[in-house]
C-alpha cells in the first residue's frame, strides 16, 4: 500500500563525539546501554572511518545540518536497526527464505516517516513483513514521537512557557513542527501522576512539618477567581525535606487547614513532633485538634513582621533592633525579660507591637528550648517560602490558568524540577539528637 503523507515521529538521536570517533544515542534509554560498550566501539568506529564519513565536510550544514553527515548517519542506523529487528523476528536473514519454505515473509518498506531529532528531521523507511505481526521497538508503529521528546515538552512546561512558547521554541531549535494539541496532551498525561503523588502513602512521623499557602488565579464558572494553594513540607528522619500534598481552596483559613491535615493522617502519618505556621488565627487549633500532640510552633519571621507592620518607616530599624533581644534569648524567662524591657521603652508608641507578641507568647517560645544550630531548623517557614518562590518563578507568566488541574500539572512539575537546594536540612544531626532528647520515644529511630 502506497501513501504520499508523511507521518512525523520522534526517535532518539544517534550523536558522532567529536575527536573520539564514538557514536551514542542522546534522549533514550539506548544512551545508557552504549555508555558500557564506548571502547568496544571506538575499536569498531575508528578514527579512519569516522575521517571517510566526514570527506569533503567542513561546514556546520555539512555535517550536522537536514542533509547533512549526521543526519544520513542517522537515517542508515535506524533503517539498519530496524532490518536487524525485522530479522530477528523472522528468523532468518534477507534473500533467505523462510524455515520450510512457507511462513511469514518481507514484504517492502512502509510509507515515509520523518524521525524528530535533536539536529532536524530525518526521513526513514521501515521495512514491513507480509502478515503485519512484526511490532518494531526502535521506531513504533504509528509513533509519533519518542519518549525523550516528551519529556523535553515537559521540562518547559515546567519552566512556565505557555504552548504556544513550546512550540516556537521547538520549531527553532529542532525544526520540528508540534502542534499545541500535542503539547496539551503530553502535560494532560502528568495528571495521573499528580493524583498517584497527592494519595501516595506518607512516612508515620515527621520530626517537623511546614505548613504555607500563597494565592494564584484560576478561571472558574466563566470568571477568575483567586484561590489559595496550600502546601506540606515535611523534614523526614533522614532531614530530608519533601513535599507532602497540595490542595486547592477559595481563601487561606485555618478551617479548611484541618481537611488538609486530616488528609495527611489518612495517608499514614501518626505523628509531627513539631509543626510550623504562619500567624494565622485559629491555625494552632486545627493542629491540635488533628495531632493533640504536636508541639505548635508560630513562624519568627512571620511574627516580626506582623508587628514592625505599625512602625513608622523613620523609627523601623531602631524599633527592629529593640525585638531582637526577644527572639534571641537564651529560654524563654530571658525572653519574657526582653519584652517587658522592651514594652517599657516603646509600648506606649506602640502597643500593637507588644500585644503581637504577647498574643503568639505560647507558640512563640518553643523554639527556645533549642540551641542556636537547632532553632534554625524550626522557628521560621523559610523553607516552604524558598519552595514557593520557585513555585511563583514557573507560574509568574500565567496571568491566570484555564482550570484547578491546569494548575495542579503545572505546580507539581515545578516541584519535581525544583532546585535541590531546600530539599536538604541543614545541622539535622544535631537537630535530630535534640528532638530524640526532647521528645524521646516519639522519634522512632532511623531506618
Amino acid at each position: 500500500m502506497s501513501a504520499t503523507r508523511e507521518e512525523e515521529v520522534v526517535v532518539s538521536q544517534p550523536v558522532l563525539e567529536p575527536g573520539s570517533g564514538e557514536i551514542r544515542f542522546v534522549g533514550s534509554e539506548l544512551a545508557g546501554s552504549l555508555e558500557g560498550v564506548s571502547e568496544d566501539l571506538k575499536r569498531r568506529l575508528p578514527d579512519a572511518v569516522v575521517d571517510e564519513l566526514l570527506a569533503g565536510a567542513r561546514s556546520e550544514a555539512e555535517i550536522v545540518g537536514p542533509d547533512g553527515v549526521l543526519a544520513q548517519l542517522t537515517k542508515r542506523l535506524v533503517e539498519r536497526a530496524l532490518e536487524v529487528e525485522l530479522t530477528d523476528h523472522l528468523g532468518y536473514e534477507p534473500h533467505a527464505e523462510p524455515p520450510g519454505g512457507v511462513g511469514n515473509t518481507r514484504n517492502g518498506k512502509s510509507r515515509p516517516k520523518t524521525l524528530s531529532t535533536d539536529n532536524g528531521p530525518v526521513r526513514i523507511q521501515a521495512p514491513r513483513d507480509r502478515d503485519g505481526s512484526f511490532e518494531p521497538k526502535l521506531v513504533k508503529k504509528r509513533q509519533r514521537r519518542f519518549e525523550g521528546f516528551d519529556e523535553k515538552i515537559l521540562a518547559l512546561y515546567s519552566r512556565g512557557m505557555s504552548m504556544r512558547e513550546i512550540e516556537r521554541f521547538l520549531a527553532e531549535l529542532y525544526g520540528v513542527s508540534v502542534s499545541r494539541e500535542l503539547i496539551s496532551k503530553v502535560t494532560d498525561a502528568v495528571m495521573d501522576d499528580v493524583r498517584a503523588w497527592q494519595q501516595r502513602p506518607l512516612d508515620d512521623v515527621y520530626p517537623v512539618v511546614f505548613l504555607d499557602a500563597f494565592i494564584l488565579k484560576i478561571r472558574e464558572n466563566g470568571s477568575v477567581q483567586r484561590k489559595a494553594c496550600y502546601l506540606a513540607l515535611g523534614v523526614r528522619l533522614d532531614g530530608e525535606r519533601d513535599v507532602l500534598g497540595m490542595w486547592f481552596q477559595d481563601t487561606e483559613g485555618a478551617k479548611f487547614w484541618m481537611h488538609v491535615l486530616g488528609d495527611l493522617k489518612r495517608r499514614g502519618v501518626r505523628d509531627i513532633l513539631i509543626c510550623c505556621v504562619d500567624g494565622l488565627t485559629g491555625f494552632p487549633e486545627a493542629i491540635e485538634a488533628t495531632f493533640p500532640l504536636t508541639t505548635v510552633q508560630t513562624c519568627v519571621v512571620h511574627l516580626i513582621r506582623r508587628s514592625l507592620r505599625y512602625v513608622p518607616r523613620r523609627e523601623l530599624e531602631k524599633v527592629a533592633k529593640d525585638l531582637r533581644p526577644i527572639y534571641t534569648a537564651i529560654d524563654a524567662d530571658a525572653a519574657w525579660q526582653a519584652l517587658e524591657a522592651f514594652d517599657s521603652k516603646w509600648g506606649e508608641r506602640f502597643p500593637p507591637v507588644v500585644q503581637a507578641w504577647q498574643d503568639a507568647w505560647e507558640h512563640f517560645i518553643p523554639f527556645l528550648r533549642f540551641e542556636d544550630e537547632v532553632r534554625r531548623v524550626v522557628y521560621t517557614t523559610n523553607a516552604i517560602e524558598a519552595l514557593n518562590r520557585q513555585l511563583r518563578k514557573a507560574i509568574k507568566t500565567k496571568g491566570h490558568f484555564p482550570s484547578e488541574d491546569a494548575a495542579r500539572k503545572l505546580l507539581y512539575l515545578a516541584i519535581q524540577n525544583a532546585v535541590p537546594q531546600w530539599t536538604r536540612t541543614r545541622a539535622w544531626t544535631k537537630a535530630l539528637l535534640a528532638f530524640k532528647i526532647e521528645f524521646g520515644d516519639r522519634l522512632p529511630d532511623a531506618t
